[in-house]
């Protein structure tokens, strides 16, 4: 293609997404943070399931990494009125947390008394 006609696609593509965006945020599935998007697709499911469904989407289960990200995270929870899943697992020593793929984790938020492994971090 001629470069005019690539700036033309590129052009049209920028724009269709910029409204693909702009929907699913009216419709709250999407949010960002920290140059991230995060996104719901707003039912409920099982771990498992929702580690499976990120996948799919070319995507991750959400770890938050910063203030702004764990903001992110709760703007579903809050909207939704339920919790959230994290990448985020118990590590063989007890009370302590790590990454999904065994690594520390670089920031944490957990409530007085916390993490406990109940469900309530």
């Amino acid at each position: 293609l001629a470069g005019n006609e690539n700036g033309d696609i590129i052009h049209q593509l920028e724009y269709r997404i910029s409204r693909l965006e702009g929907v699913l945020r009216l419709n709250k599935m999407i949010t960002e943070s920290g140059g991230k998007i995060f996104a719901t697709n707003g039912k409920k499911a099982d771990f498992d399931a929702t580690v499976e469904k990120c996948k799919e989407a070319g995507g991750s289960i959400a770890t938050p990494k910063s203030p702004g990200e764990n903001d992110a995270i709760l703007y579903f929870v809050k909207y939704f009125n339920t919790y959230a899943y994290l990448g985020i697992k118990q590590s063989l020593i007890p009370g302590k947390f790590q990454l999904l793929n065994g690594s520390q984790l670089s920031y944490t938020n957990w409530y007085s008394n916390e993490p406990s492994g109940k469900g309530e971090e």
